[in-house]
């Protein structure tokens, strides 16, 4: 059973410097999820239009759970932090959070828990409870307890951190008249009329009744066709991406030849096996092949076969790829790299329908619909004389470009989507999604591999989150690939401050530049550590990662050596290194 104990202010300065703001975006983060900045009083007229328009129950309703599905998420951040730190240091993550966000002043009155035989009881004095204050502004002294995302807050975040349900009452509140507020949470079972709070999972409400309707709405408009649902394997929503589609819709019943234009990793080989699944040959085989990864000299018996003996090492006879394709569809990707020998042999073939294998003599009919793909320039490639113009005219007979990805950002969250739930059964690992964070990174990224590129990412971040957690920047882009925007966080007072990277960066060239030695750096990491510890080395060993001992012996070593971190004064508000020898 852990009881409680006091929290270090190292605790609480641990939490603000995981609090970062970015001014070329506008973004607010706690550790990768995104924060709002909200003015107390519109978060309060909000509230009161949802207690006018919807009722006190169902306002009650929808504000409870809102809080619930906050508090789950700053458990998040208490799971993290519970890799390092006791069970009762992590669980008090939560109260700082509620207190550091600004929704209310928490002390721990008592708190209990056993994680492991799933014991809890907390009991928590709120002060300054903002939600109590306006409720009883607008609506004067209640009846009952009126801080209902706060106590939402509270459940969702102390369930997801103990793994079983835990309810909190209310049994003080500043809307009932009370000075502050007091709450007391327990195991759900533990208390004889919970029943009574089912308004944390209880969602019947007139909001999901419009939702059902739109919901209706939209199963209507499909059912007669006006937005058709695509095949399994596509995924996309962006303009761009259904334009592309139609083209290749239309062009499914016919056997007019047809040429995917695209960067690599577009998907040209998707858009063509979905061409072939939706037109009359869909029974008939699909044979792929990429031009570019045959050498020259064999690629004319690999498209057209070979009869035994036509040359060294032909010890069979052999269909090429156009016979093994016959009645369905043959996809040349990267058309461009074929040689100028063979597209000879494939004009022939697309215009009179036959083919003789390599050393055969014999005509063979073939009825073949051919899909080619490139990501070259084909109009450049005639100048150049590397692809025969009337080849050209006869592939280009039906054009579709396929967007890159950077053009597709609304497809981007649905892609991702897609690839995590693949990887996450073919890894075993069950994860909650992606960090607000992580959801930004895939947005604003270029993707320069289209996605394919996206497709390796998603799968490297399922590999490397811990299994019941979301995948972090960090699990999808190398440190060194990441493009960091310009953030600075909160210091020991709150006030804004530096961003840690560009501090190290600082301190980094300060030491390469020889302005700073590493006895210096030293020094100025082991007396902040002090400071921050009020003097207590044991304390202070433990933010280091060293004994008391050696802590000891380091700061005796330095102060004899002279080399104190007296004579640099580090100015965080201005973003540098400030070194006076």
């Amino acid at each position: 059973m852990v009881k409680l104990r006091s929290v270090t202010s190292a605790d609480s300065d641990d939490l603000r410097a995981r609090v970062h703001f970015c001014a070329e975006t506008g973004q607010i983060w706690l550790h990768e999820h995104r924060m709002l900045l909200v003015h107390a009083e519109a978060q309060a007229s909000l509230r009161k239009e949802l207690v006018d328009t919807l009722g006190m129950d169902r306002a009650q309703g929808l504000l409870s759970r809102m809080g619930y599905a906050s508090g789950v998420r700053d458990a998040e951040l208490a799971r993290i932090r519970a890799q390092n730190s006791s069970d009762l240091e992590a669980f008090m993550t939560g109260p700082q959070l509620h207190t550091l966000e600004g929704i209310v002043r928490v002390t721990p009155i008592r708190l209990e828990l056993d994680r492991v035989a799933g014991k809890f009881y907390g009991e928590f004095l709120w002060e300054n409870s903002w939600e109590g204050q306006w409720h009883r502004h607008y609506y004067g002294i209640h009846t009952d307890p009126v801080c209902w995302t706060q106590i939402g807050y509270a459940c969702g975040y102390t369930t997801a951190f103990m793994g079983r349900p835990i309810l909190y009452k209310e049994v003080e509140c500043v809307g009932m008249g009370h000075g502050n507020c007091r709450i007391i949470g327990k195991p759900i079972e533990e208390w004889e009329d919970a029943s009574e709070y089912r308004h944390f999972s209880n969602r019947e409400s007139i909001a999901d009744k419009l939702f059902d309707l739109q919901t209706q709405v939209v199963q209507l408009r499909s059912s007669i066709g006006e937005k058709e649902t695509l095949p399994a394997d596509m995924v996309g929503d962006s303009p761009s991406f259904r334009a592309a589609y139609e083209l290749l819709k239309q062009a499914a019943d016919n056997r007019i030849t047809v040429l995917l234009l695209g960067e690599t990793g577009v998907g040209k080989e998707l858009f063509a096996r979905s061409l072939h699944d939706m037109g009359t040959r869909r029974d008939a085989p699909f044979v792929a092949i990429n031009c570019a990864a045959i050498p020259h000299d064999l690629v004319e018996s690999e498209l057209f076969g070979v009869e035994k003996g036509a040359y060294t090492g032909a010890l069979v006879s052999r269909p090429g790829r156009f016979e093994r394709a016959d009645g369905g569809t043959l996809f040349l990707d990267e058309i461009g790299d074929l040689p100028l020998a063979a597209q000879s042999k494939l004009l022939r073939v697309l215009q009179e329908g036959e083919l003789e294998r390599l050393g055969d003599q014999k005509t063979r009919k073939i009825n073949v619909r051919l899909v080619a793909a490139t990501n070259c320039d084909l109009q450049q490639l005639v100048k150049e004389r590397k692809l025969r113009s009337d080849l050209y005219y006869r592939l280009n007979a039906y054009q579709i470009e396929i967007p890159p990805l950077r053009e597709r950002k609304e497809d981007v969250a649905l892609l991702a989507k897609r690839f995590l739930a693949k990887y996450s059964v073919v890894h075993a690992k069950k994860l909650r999604g992606f960090t607000d964070k992580a959801k930004r990174a895939l947005l604003t990224y270029d993707w320069p591999g289209n996605i394919r590129e996206l497709q390796n990412m998603v799968e490297r971040g399922v590999i490397l989150a811990p299994s019941g957690t979301r995948i972090e920047v960090n699990h999808l882009f190398s440190p060194c690939s990441e493009e960091h925007a310009r953030e600075f966080g909160l210091d020991t007072n709150g006030a804004p401050g530096v961003n840690r990277a560009e501090s190290s960066r600082n301190l980094c060239d300060a030491v390469f530049n020889g302005v700073l030695t590493l006895d210096q750096v030293e020094a100025m990491l082991l007396e902040t550590a002090v400071d921050k510890a009020r003097g207590n080395l044991s304390s202070a060993a433990r933010m280091l990662g060293l004994t008391r001992a050696q802590l000891a012996y380091r700061l005796k070593r330095l102060h004899e050596s002279g080399a104190g971190a007296a004579d640099i004064n580090i100015a965080p508000s201005a973003g540098s290194l400030n070194l006076h020898p």
